[in-house]
């Protein structure tokens, strides 16, 4: 993917699970990155670990929490600063809630929202002008819960078709002007969201164990096989894809109870 060689690329949700998998491959492609998270000594982890794989990497952490809007223009604001442009913006940062639609209360479902959408719309609008300049990507990580329904994650199903359609519309209002936008629809991956979501350790070990029998590929994903995807779709090698949903599953989209 030659193509991504020295393009500026910001990533959310950058301190664990697909965001850090996400910035160590960008990496690895030649990107020059800026990289943001709630935790800072995580996003430290995330940034070093980076270096170890491209020494001199040109990396900048931005400490954020994406509830607050002035959070997000704070990030984007730092990324203009410093690197003057944008190539590519993956919207990675997510949470998850457990509930139904009687047991979620809806302070919950309004933190799912912001994070999982209002955050993604606010970022990606500000950074639409720099984007057509540079004709870049957009690449926003959304779910299997956004193509298929679940139980118990009323709240968390809700925002990622949220970003799906949102990724299907901004991708068509920015086709005329050279920018593409796509998602990628993960299956269950291996990451700490169900546990942040409230799953105890007991149950997230029988829920990994089901995921074995839910994907028709026998097993959960990595959080690399989610990188790969994202680094795909943002590249020229993807450059007739846009409006994508596209599923990394291991098939569980296309299943169905028996």
């Amino acid at each position: 993917m030659a193509s991504l060689a020295s393009k500026v690329v910001l990533i959310t949700g950058a301190s664990s699970g697909i965001g850090a998998a996400t910035s160590r491959h960008f990496v690895g492609l030649g990107c020059r990155l800026a990289i943001t998270g709630r935790n800072a000594d995580n996003l430290e982890k995330t940034a070093a670990d980076c270096r170890k794989i491209k020494s001199g990497a040109e990396i900048l952490t931005i400490v954020g929490d994406l509830a607050k809007e002035e959070d997000v223009k704070r990030v984007f604001d730092a990324t203009i600063n410093h690197y003057k442009e944008i190539d590519v913006l993956v919207n990675n940062a997510g949470i998850l809630t457990l509930g139904s639609i009687e047991t979620t209360p809806l302070e919950d479902f309004d933190r799912v929202m912001n994070i999982n959408v209002r955050a993604m719309f606010q970022l990606t609008q500000l950074a639409v002008p720099y984007l057509v300049k540079s004709k870049g990507a957009v690449v926003n990580v959304s779910s299997v819960n956004g193509l298929r329904s679940f139980p118990g994650v009323l709240s968390y199903c809700v925002s990622k078709a949220a970003v799906d359609m949102f990724t299907q519309c901004t991708a068509l209002d920015l086709a005329a002007k050279g920018v593409r936008v796509n998602a990628v629809n993960p299956g269950v991956i291996i990451t700490e969201l169900q546990k942040r979501g409230g799953l105890s350790e007991e149950k997230y070990a029988a829920f990994i164990e089901r995921s074995k029998t839910t994907h028709a590929l026998g097993r959960p994903g990595d959080v690399d096989e989610v990188a790969k995807a994202i680094a795909f779709l943002a590249s020229d090698d993807a450059s007739f894809t846009t409006g994508a949903t596209f599923p990394v599953d291991g098939g569980r989209h296309a299943m169905c109870p028996r």
